[in-house]
């Protein structure tokens, strides 16, 4: 890995690992190269970004504490505005730089995708983007199948949160890093796609890999319940309306139209022709 790459890769990795992030460089032509001009990244294809995923870890070293520190804010999606929260520190940690950062959410106004999160995720080596073309002679014949990603350490027990693009930072050499082909078996892939797709609901797709780790009970029990009741479930105040309750900054927690879902939220195509599914809890 060049110099230059290994060392932002390590400021980052400071800023978002012990919370329960991973951070995966990649090089904008390698995404650009799998999708049609209407999804490009408009940047020169060497210029350098960096894929970042939630491990189940996250909820405890991140969400949690996030949560108590903004009880007393009114919070309009927490997990998402936690992970704002904290890529916004990677923008304190290098003021330097021109950074641009993309949520796996966030959409143009015509609702395209302002990046494929699964794609993003594949080229980067994070994970495996299992797809309908990636099985032989499939079984579902006129059946809609989505794609979904597979850590080859977390299974489908991640999240992808989204992209850091370095505009202007432009890393040529740098040698792209194939995913890990987990699931290697057609009959297992066929198992994979179809939990996915018809039985997501049961968790049972994420360990199509034996994970290292994967989400805690409190933790799904938490994104099983709705989300007016997540705060009570953790036995947190409910946020205040007194004007002068005050809470950490919040980096763009604006208000925004309702998104896509992602990753494991199963967001992206390297086939940009099949629409986005709706899909599964973080």
């Amino acid at each position: 890995m060049e110099p230059q790459v290994a060392e932002l890769k390590r400021t980052m990795e400071d800023t978002l690992c012990p919370f329960g992030f991973e951070v995966y460089p990649f090089q904008v032509a390698w995404y650009n190269a799998l999708l049609p001009p209407t999804f490009h990244l408009p940047l020169p294809g060497p210029t350098l970004a960096f894929l970042v995923l939630s491990t189940p870890a996250m909820f405890d070293r991140a969400l949690k504490p996030f949560l108590q520190s903004c009880r007393l804010q009114q919070l309009i999606d927490p997990v998402d505005q936690c992970v704002a929260y904290h890529l916004g520190r990677v923008r304190e940690n290098l003021p330097e730089l021109q950074i641009e950062v993309i949520a796996d959410y966030e959409v143009h106004p015509n609702r395209r995708p302002k990046i494929l999160a699964q794609t993003a995720a594949h080229v980067a080596g994070a994970a495996y983007y299992y797809q309908r073309k990636d099985v032989e002679a499939d079984p579902w014949g006129d059946q809609h199948i989505s794609g979904v990603c597979i850590h080859p350490r977390y299974g489908g027990w991640f999240a992808i949160r989204g992209v850091v693009l370095l505009p202007g930072i432009e890393v040529p050499d740098l040698t792209p890093t194939k995913p890990l082909d987990c699931v290697p078996k057609r009959a297992d892939r066929i198992t994979l796609l179809e939990g996915f797709n018809f039985h997501w609901r049961d968790w049972t797709y994420r360990d199509a890999v034996t994970p290292q780790e994967r989400y805690s009970e409190e933790q799904k029990a938490y994104f099983s319940t709705p989300p007016a009741q997540r705060l009570a479930f953790l036995g947190l105040a409910q946020p205040s309306e007194d004007p002068s309750s005050t809470s950490p900054e919040l980096p763009f927690t604006t208000l925004r139209p309702k998104k896509p879902q992602n990753p494991s939220r199963a967001q992206g195509w390297l086939s940009p022709s099949v629409s986005p599914p709706a899909s599964p809890s973080p």
